[in-house]
């Protein structure tokens, strides 16, 4: 489950949790997850942050492995694509706007489409990053008289091991961008509700509708968490006491939150 902080006071925050209802979704979102993550620590100076971001890479490289996510996202761009032309001299809608996202969806399709080879395939053939993440998986693996060559890269300059992490990251950033497009058309697709949980329960009922993802927001300053789970007919909401020295409890009283489902 995904969470999203605005930049809210303490205390205050909004809170965004996001649950998938289909496994592509679950990808795509631990995909985003990812991308960020090595993004976020290879713009950093300290070795500590690129090795962080070494192991978000080699996770992407694992999420990322099916053979048929590019595929699939390409596909998925194209159907948005045809959805978007058939919105062409509508009154209602900017033709800026309208050739923008066009013109964005093309372009990430097109990239994905110019890669060859599985998904992250060049890292694989790098027997010393193949060696590095075989031992980042054992606890404590990666000390230096494991692997005295990550040790003395660890004490290169920093611009060098930024240089070499933005080398490795830069051939799947077609697929961040294509799946970032899926992502904002899916969340953009909802219409959110006011919705109370009475003594921290709530269910929704599907009655035929279709969803791939739930949005729910909770108000500033609740100290409650919902618990998600979903089925064919129905989504069941519990809400939680964010206790971490014990098993969480269902709160017993009314809880005002925002829901979202999301489908494209």
């Amino acid at each position: 489950m995904g969470h999203n902080l605005q930049n809210l006071p303490f205390g205050q925050r909004v809170i965004t949790y996001e649950y998938p209802l289909s496994e592509r979704v679950r990808t795509l979102l631990r995909l985003e997850d990812l991308f960020d993550k090595v993004t976020h620590f290879a713009a950093a100076e300290g070795a500590m942050e690129h090795h962080v971001a070494l192991v978000a890479l080699f996770e992407i490289l694992e999420v990322a492995g099916r053979a048929e996510l590019k595929f699939d996202l390409v596909q998925e761009l194209e159907r948005q694509r045809q959805i978007l032309l058939s919105f062409r001299n509508n009154p209602e809608i900017s033709e800026d706007a309208l050739s923008g996202a066009l013109y964005e969806i093309e372009q990430a399709s097109a990239l994905m489409l110019a890669m060859h080879g599985k998904i992250g395939h060049y890292l694989r053939e790098n027997e010393w990053l193949m060696a590095i993440k075989n031992r980042a998986a054992i606890p404590g693996g990666v000390c230096e008289f494991d692997l005295p060559g990550y040790h003395y890269w660890r004490h290169r300059d920093a611009a060098l091991r930024q240089q070499d992490v933005r080398g490795w990251l830069a051939p799947m950033l077609p697929i961040r961008d294509g799946l970032a497009i899926v992502l904002r058309l899916l969340r953009a697709s909802g219409r959110s509700e006011q919705k109370t949980a009475q003594r921290g329960a709530f269910q929704l009922m599907l009655s035929g509708r279709n969803a791939q993802l739930v949005r729910l927001k909770t108000g500033p300053g609740d100290p409650c968490l919902p618990e998600i789970s979903a089925g064919k007919f129905a989504i069941n909401i519990r809400f939680v006491r964010p206790d971490m020295d014990q098993r969480p409890r269902q709160v017993d009283a009314m809880v005002n939150f925002e829901l979202t489902l999301c489908n494209l």
